[in-house]
Order: C-alpha cells, then structure tokens, then sequence
C-alpha cells in the first residue's frame, strides 16, 4: 500500500500488530502497485528536454489515482480541476469532488460529490488537502479534507462506488453535487430525494449516467445553491444515532435509475467498506499474479506493476449486471455480452489492446463484440479514435492469437469498409488515399506547431499498415482478392519516403515534396501526428525488411538511427512531445516501435541499449518521481513498460508473435489461460543477446510466435 498519511485507522493497526504476530511480512502484489504514478507533471528542463516559457502545463501521463476494478464501470477518483486530463494534478492543492468515471483523457468524470460542513458557497467549497495525509492502492484512495476536518475514503465495485467520510465533530453532515460540471458539456442533469436515505438522478455528459445513492444518514432535503458564477446541488443529511462516519454507496447505470438500483442491491448493498475494499484488492491481485517476476530491484518490480495495474484500466464496462446497456442509437438493448466503451485505438494498438487479450482474453472479446455492435448500428464502419483506422489490427491481432469468440465475418465488413468506403465514419482522405497511394499536404509555409492538417504522411504509412492487418483478415475469411488487393496497398508506406534526406516526408498535391522541410521541427497534424520527421522513422512493423531496403545499405540505416538518438532536441516547446535521447522522444507514441529498427541490421544490443535507458529513466520522472515521459494514453505507454520489461514486444500486434529482447527481471512466469503458464529465463548480464530458445530448441531471428508460448515452456535468453 502507498501510504502518504499520519492518521492510520484501527483496521490498519490491528493489521500491522496481526503481521508482527504470526511473522507473515510477505508483499502482496498490490503492495507494489502506486496509483500516483504518472500523476505528476514534469517541470524541469532536464526532464522536459526543453526550457519552458508557456504558462500553460506541460501534459503530464493524464492518470487518475482513485479506486477501480479492472475494466470497470465505475472510476471514482478525486477531482484537483476540471478539464485537464484526469482531472487530478499531483501539484494542485485542493479536491473539488469525487467523480465516478475517469479515462485519463480529459474527458468523464461524472457526478462530482464532496463532503462538507459548515457554510460554503456555490463557487467557494473545494478543500485543501495534503499528500501527507493522502494514500492509494488498487481499489482505495483516502485524503483528508482539511477544510472540514474530513477524512475521505473510497472503494468501488464494477458498477458502484462505495464513499465513507470520518467528520471530526459531530457538526451536521452536507454533500456537494457538482451536477453542472463534467470534463465535457452537461446538456441536462436531475437530483432528487427519492427516499427517507436515498437520492437518485442522471447526469448526461458524454453518456447519460443514472445513479441510485443510499446513505446511512436520513436525508432532510436536496437545495440548490447558486451565484452568479456557478450552481451546486447540496445535500443534507439529518441524525444519525451513532454518529458514524457518512456512508454512501451508489449503483451506477447507462441505461436508467431502476437498473443502477439493481447493480448496487447485485454487487454492494449487503456489503461493509472494508469487505468491498478487500474484495477489490484481491481481485486485483488476482489479475496482476498473473505475471509474477523475480530478479530485478525493488523500483523495478514497483514500476513493473503499477504500469501493468494503469494498462487495465480502460476501456470501461457500459453494460449492467444484467446485460441491459444503451446501444449507438440510443436504445436499451441486450445482446448477451458485455458492453465496453471504445479503445484508444491509435494509442494502444500498438500493445496494450494485445495485453489485454493475453490476460483477459473474455474482456478483450466482449470488446470487439462491442465495437462490432457500435459499428453496424452507426454507418456501417468499424469505429476509430482520433487518427488512423486501428481496430484492424487489433481484431486481426486478437484472432490470430486465438480469440474467437466473436463472429469474424461481421468484424471483416465493417473493417473492409473502413478500408475500401470513402465517407463520414471511415478514413479521412481515403479517396486520395485509394487514388494514389498517399494523402496530398497542404503546400504552405512556417506552420505554427498546433494547426490543424492531415498529418498526411503519418495517415498514409498506418493506412498501409491497417491494409496489411485488414488483409490478414481477408485471408482468413477466403476474400482472396480483396487479400491481395490490400496486400499490395500495405506497401503503400514506401511512396512517401524520400531518399534524397532518408526521411518520411509530405507532398503536395502534384507530387512535389513540400519544400519547408525542417525534420527538428514539431508539428501536431502538419505531415506528421504529434511528431516531427526524427519521430515518423521506420514504421512499417509488416515490412521490416522492405522498409530498411529502402536505403542504400544498413550502415545508411545505422547512421540514421545513431543520429536519431544522438541529434539533440532543437528546445521546441510542445505539450505532447517530452523526454528525449537525442531527437527520440518517448514522450509520445509514434515513435515506440524504432528502438527495434536496430534488430534487422545486425545490431540488436544498439537497441538493447536504448530499451534500458527508456525504461530506467521515463517511468518514475521529476522531483516526486512519480511522473512518466508523456501521455499514458489510456495505457499505451504503461504496456510498453510491461513488454519490455518481460523481454518481449508487440512489434506488429497484428502479427500473432513478439521481438524478444533483454528482460529486466531474471525470471518471469506468465499465465496465458487457465492452463497454461510459460516461462521466461534470463541467463546472463549483458545487453547481446547470444542465443534464444524455447523448450530447449533454439528459435531463428528475434521472434517467438504466440502459437509457441501456448505451448507452456521457458523461453531461455542467453546474452553476453
């Protein structure tokens, strides 16, 4: 448990004397889960890369320390500000609420609640706190209040969150409910008292949730309190005989106020603070077993499990114990599986939607089922996020590794349209795109770093590797000639390579390549997705060897990648782009993949080297080393550490096999299902990797295919 706080509970006495007792001191894994990480954000310039001058934040992980089950509906977490990532800053001083769901996107955060006492006013009522007096584990967080003298606990089940707040007199009990604020527009809200201890109501932002509150405490009535700057809802509660701490635990639904009633009389009425709580702790124990390590420090192990605890986290549950969720089109439906929001498709397809798969193979099926669901009841396409058209890879990646519990052929016309349909819902410029084999830029000159473009060249090498993954599905359904079609599009990265620099680089629309090329300078969407040239190198993870042919010889390819880490950052001042070796900048995605680039030129201990310096340097940055190189991008960033770290890589996800490389631990032992678990061993000190086999047999090249780790063996990596 992190512990940042002077009042211990007498649960938590007991637990100690208990422990000194019977000698048992063993750490549960969850002990070296710390949901702060990647709360912080990085300051300094050595941290940064650059000098700051804007007054604006620079992003941080954007993660949430509060309570949640894996994959759950409910995320309730405090509230530091609105509208800035997951709503919490580890710098910030004071808590507005507690809301009750968090992407760490600057998005949800529904129904705020803070506990009060005394006199507050409609825009004046948030509370300081302390980190000393502050802690969280996996399913818990608590903070005092010191405002109101409030010590504030939380836990949660799928569906429910479970809040008790300690007064320290016995002065009369109030809760703030923030209905008019979210991190996204409120368009309609409703609070009532529904009974002698039960308020229900809904709040519709970014998805209508309906909520069904039972306290221990008689509610008096619910008031509105208004200025001319904002309005509350308050809540007051009369007397409680004991004078126990205020509980309240609240069913959450999408689909209407009696269904939240029926999650929270299924999942938590009958239940104490302490029973939820410890229930939600094994259940994450349960998950993170699942990979147990051995070896390595213990900042290692720390930072190997709270990033495998931040990759299972999102996408959320929609759906209700019952199944009952709101389809696309707004109807209450049931299709007998559970209904997850959308992944962070352009982010974590690269590995964490694979990860996810390994370890919950139900979940990630439930997913896809989801999205299929979403795609044929919009327009017929297979939903996106933000930028490319991933879900290709992940359903392809997700198959071909053995998930099938979903109908392929429902998947593949969806996807197929994604890839082949111009229209609202599909690949933006896939006209162009399909005409000519790459997406024109605009012929300008000195872009402002945060216009908006078409990011053309990153579109046109990830449609090309969408096409490859589509392809892959083709295959597997007998669509041989849309196969081969898409096949021949995947190469389709090769045609805005230009050779005359060595970098990927945009055109205009008569072919002509856009002459103010400066390959330092960042760019949110011109040419490049959050990147600059350095960044948008080698990515072609279906053509590795294509792509290296590209240029003249592999000591070409060397010097590109040795200068890439090498070349310093010219000190651009961009939100989305922080930590460097060199121009690489692990402060985003696009560039996670090119460390491995190394592999097919024959110098594979070159990419060893930088593996080792990201994961030591880029997890636990800043004064409070609690803050990580950039954006966690609903996992993305966290899975790469967890890969990585155990010695293998989703170099193309939809590829059902992994690049091995030097794990940090000496040993790993990883549950793939129920009845199998494989073994990886390190043998040796060195970053060289001497030889690599399974099962006694040697493996040829760098990968190890899914198929061979069902088979449950040690993976052996012998380096010098």
């Amino acid at each position: 448990m992190i512990l940042k706080m002077n009042l211990i509970s007498p649960i938590t006495l007991l637990s100690i004397f208990l422990l000194s007792c019977t000698g048992t001191t063993e750490k549960q894994l969850t002990d070296y889960v710390n949901p702060f990480m990647g709360t912080a954000t990085l300051w300094e310039p050595e941290d940064l890369g650059y000098v700051r001058t804007w007054k604006e934040r620079t992003w941080g992980a954007e993660v949430f320390p509060g309570s949640s089950r894996p994959n759950a509906m409910v995320q309730l977490s405090p509230v530091t500000q609105f509208r800035s990532g997951a709503g919490y800053q580890y710098e910030d001083t004071v808590i507005y609420g507690f809301a009750h769901t968090n992407k760490g996107h600057w998005n949800l955060l529904h129904l705020p609640l803070l506990p009060v006492a005394g006199q507050v006013s409609a825009s004046d009522y948030a509370s300081g706190y302390s980190h000393e007096n502050e802690s969280a584990r996996p399913g818990y967080y608590q903070v005092f209040l010191e405002r109101y003298g409030i010590n504030a606990e939380l836990t949660s089940t799928l569906r429910c969150g479970y809040h008790r707040y300690s007064f320290s007199d016995n002065s009369p009990k109030h809760l703030i409910a923030d209905m008019t604020r979210t991190n996204n527009r409120v368009r309609e809200w409703a609070i009532q008292k529904t009974g002698d201890k039960v308020f229900t109501g809904f709040q519709d932002a970014e998805g209508k949730i309906y909520f069904y509150a039972v306290a221990n405490y008689p509610i008096e009535d619910i008031k509105q309190l208004k200025n001319d700057q904002h309005e509350v809802s308050v809540v007051h509660f009369g007397e409680n005989d004991k004078n126990e701490p205020l509980e309240l635990k609240i069913g959450f639904s999408f689909v209407s106020i009696e269904n939240a009633r029926m999650n929270l009389e299924q999942e938590m009425i009958e239940k104490n603070f302490s029973e939820v709580k410890e229930e939600a702790n094994e259940e994450w124990n349960r998950l993170l077993s699942k990979i147990r390590v051995s070896g390595g420090t213990e900042r290692e192990k720390g930072i190997f499990y709270s990033t495998l605890y931040r990759s299972f986290l999102w996408p959320a549950l929609r759906s209700d114990v019952n199944g009952d969720f709101t389809d696309e089109r707004g109807n209450m439906v049931n299709e007998g599986f559970r209904y997850y929001t959308n992944p962070s498709f352009w982010d974590d397809y690269r590995n964490k939607l694979i990860l996810l798969g390994m370890l919950t193979p139900d979940v990630t099926t439930d997913i896809i089922r989801s999205i299929i669901d979403r795609g044929e009841k919009s327009n017929g396409y297979m939903p996106t996020f933000f930028h490319g058209d991933h879900a290709s890879v992940f359903v392809a990646g997700s198959y071909l590794r053995g998930i099938r519990g979903f109908d392929l052929n429902r998947a593949y016309k969806l996807l197929l349209k994604n890839a082949t349909v111009p229209g609202k819902g599909g690949r933006p410029y896939l006209d162009e795109y399909i005409e000519r084999g790459w997406i024109a830029e605009k012929d300008t000159f000195n872009v402002p770093t945060w216009d908006e473009y078409k990011a053309a060249v990153t579109k046109t090498v990830e449609y090309a590797y969408d096409d490859y993954a589509t392809a892959l599905i083709a295959k597997e359904v007998g669509d041989s000639a849309n196969y081969r079609m898409l096949m021949k599009r995947s190469g389709n990265y090769k045609n805005l390579f230009d050779p005359s620099t060595g970098f990927w680089r945009g055109k205009i629309e008569n072919g002509d390549w856009i002459a103010d090329f400066d390959p330092y300078y960042p760019y949110f969407a011109y040419m490049y997705r959050e990147a600059n040239a350095w960044n948008s190198l080698f990515f072609a993870p279906h053509d590795p060897e294509g792509m290296i042919a590209l240029y003249p010889d592999h000591e070409s390819v060397e010097k590109k990648l040795d200068s890439l880490f090498t070349e310093p950052w010219r000190g651009y001042e961009a939100h989305n782009m922080t930590s460097f070796i060199g121009n690489y900048c692990h402060g985003n995605q696009p560039s996670h993949s090119i460390p491995y680039t190394y592999y097919f030129i024959g110098k594979q201990e070159k990419a060893q080297c930088v593996l080792d310096s990201i994961m030591n340097r880029f997890y636990d940055m800043g004064a409070d080393k609690l803050a990580y190189a950039g954006m966690d991008d609903a996992g993305e960033m966290s899975a790469w550490y967890v890969f990585n770290a155990i010695g293998l890589y989703t170099y193309s996800p939809a590829d059902p096999e992994y690049i091995v490389s030097v794990p940090l631990f000496d040993k790993v032992k990883f549950q793939l299902d129920k009845k199998t678990t494989f073994t990886i061993r390190k043998k040796g000190k060195g970053q060289k990797i001497q030889q690599i086999s399974y099962g006694n047999e040697p493996i040829e090249g760098w990968f190890i295919t899914h198929e061979l780790l069902k088979q449950g063996k040690e993976l052996l990596i012998q380096t010098r």
